[in-house]
């Protein structure tokens, strides 16, 4: 039985209100301009969202303002659930992700000297196997985040999707990468900057988009569109993951928060 002087959660609380622990917003704001994916026909593309007033202090409503929300689930900042790709199609749904896998540690891992000389540029299992020489291996229920400086895009749609006549140049994972890191590492899942956890490029692969075939089909997930990792260190933050838990939902826009130490630790 826990104490007053062992209980966990108060530690945790007087952690946070003291500034030894400080809570850093990954979450790209969500709003009618958040950049959003675009595939090209002859295939559908999700709703941009919007805000629909009901009332506003008004006759439909005196004394509240509501509104309707409309939106594609794979919107702004948002989680891929297992079922959203053909190889998870019969794993969990947005609404059965077990919580615990909602919060883990976060790895981050620095690619922003490589794709700014290269917006296309790939994750290997040479820089993982890197990364991890320096900070211990990938541990278990850790979310991979990697960190490119596309954030620094995220006020314009056209460069954030940085397309041409050839397709979207955003940075993303190797085929052999996505399938290792799927495989030989048990971590929660991949987070990334861009508009989709797969490169720009990648339906071209093989297999197309393999983030989210090797992913999505070993039960991980992805997350999308994080802001603010260069406020994270390396290793030693911890990542807690708030989708909405949508029955039937193939993913959800998420609010995505790290907790660090903070000056006062």
């Amino acid at each position: 039985m826990t104490t007053p002087d062992t209980a966990l959660v108060p530690t945790f609380l007087d952690a946070i209100a003291g500034g030894r622990l400080e809570v850093v917003d990954l979450t790209t704001p969500l709003s009618s301009s958040t950049p959003a994916l675009r595939l090209p026909a002859p295939f559908a593309n999700l709703i941009d969202f919007s805000l629909e007033e009901v009332s506003a202090f008004n006759e439909p409503g005196p004394f509240w303002r509501h509104n309707n929300i409309h939106t594609g689930e794979h919107i702004g900042t948002h989680v891929d659930a297992p079922a959203h790709w053909i190889s998870g199609r019969d794993g969990d749904d947005v609404s059965q992700i077990p919580v615990k896998r909602l919060i883990g540690p976060a790895a981050v891992l620095d690619l922003t000297a490589k794709v700014a000389d290269n917006p296309d540029y790939l994750l290997t299992v040479a820089d993982v196997e890197e990364w991890e020489a320096t900070n211990g291996r990938l541990a278990a229920g850790a979310w991979l985040l990697l960190r490119t400086g596309w954030e620094t895009r995220g006020g314009s749609e056209a460069e954030f999707l940085n397309a041409d006549e050839t397709g979207s140049h955003t940075p993303g994972v190797e085929v052999g990468c996505a399938e290792w890191l799927a495989t030989e590492r048990e971590i929660a899942g991949l987070g990334v900057e861009t508009v989709g956890v797969d490169a720009g490029m990648a339906g071209g692969f093989e297999p197309p988009f393999p983030v989210h075939y090797h992913f999505l089909g070993n039960d991980k997930y992805g997350l999308t569109s994080l802001r603010n990792l260069g406020r994270l260190p390396a290793t030693g933050a911890m990542l807690v993951v708030c989708p909405l838990p949508i029955v039937g939902g193939t993913g959800s826009p998420s609010r995505v928060l790290a907790v660090v130490d903070g000056a006062g630790a």
